[in-house]
């Protein structure tokens, strides 16, 4: 009798143990599915840019400067650009004929780096070879100065704007100590202000930096381009003149 009522009360236990895992592991998938979900928090490209303190205006006013370079060369060089494929006809023909004042007309009414430098050569025919080619040479080279304005102003650029992103590095890591000594501990909330501004001014400069520096070049090969035309131009234009009227 004993025994049994022991078993009885053995089974009761194990029932009941077994009824408090169950519940157990309900109450657990309930929490789990109840539970907020964790979200992933995405950063805007403004909101980074902010994050690199004031250094960012200064490096922004260069960036800015960049384009705005840019793009008035790119007007001023495709409009040097435009070529006039009867030009030197025209000329051979008006000096064959001598005709010199209509071709000085048609150069400047064309007004460009090109006819600008045969101007100067057919103004001075009659001249020597020599001194007509010294000034086809000083008109083109002035041409060719006149189109390289403010190129420079983007070869600084390209070399400053990465110290700049470097100042604002040490800047950066002085936040950094900074606020650890006002938290007295070395905790990723404290330092990440300073590791912002120091990882975003680095990246501002050296992207500026190269955005000046490819206008840079890119401007400066679409010149040489013109001025090897101008060079091919102006050898045509001495042969015109040293060949024999017919």
């Amino acid at each position: 009798m004993i025994y049994f009522i022991l078993k009885i009360g053995a089974d009761l236990n194990i029932a009941q143990t077994q009824d408090t895992i169950t519940e157990a592991i309900k109450t657990g998938i309930q929490t789990i599915e109840t539970s907020p979900q964790v979200t992933e928090t995405k950063i805007s490209l403004i909101t980074m840019i902010a994050k690199g303190g004031p250094i960012m205006y200064p490096l922004a006013l260069l960036l800015l400067i960049s384009i705005y370079i840019l793009i008035e060369r790119l007007l001023v060089i495709g409009k040097a650009n435009k070529t006039n494929k009867e030009l030197l006809q025209s000329i051979k023909e008006m000096i064959n004929t001598g005709n010199l004042s209509n071709a000085i007309s048609m150069c400047k009414n064309i007004n460009t780096p090109e006819s600008t430098m045969l101007e100067q050569g057919i103004s001075r025919i009659g001249q020597p070879i020599t001194e007509i080619r010294t000034a086809m040479d000083k008109s083109g080279a002035n041409e060719i100065s006149k189109l390289e304005k403010n190129l420079n102003v983007l070869n600084i650029i390209g070399r400053i704007a990465p110290m700049f992103g470097f100042i604002g590095t040490i800047i950066g890591v002085i936040t950094i100590f900074y606020d650890i000594s006002l938290a007295k501990t070395v905790e990723i909330e404290v330092i990440s202000k300073g590791l912002y501004q120091k990882m975003v001014t680095s990246a501002g400069g050296l992207v500026v930096g190269v955005i000046a520096f490819v206008c840079y070049h890119w401007l400066n090969s679409r010149i040489d381009k013109l001025a090897n035309r101008m060079e091919d131009t102006q050898i045509k234009f001495l042969d015109i003149l040293n060949e024999p009227i017919k």
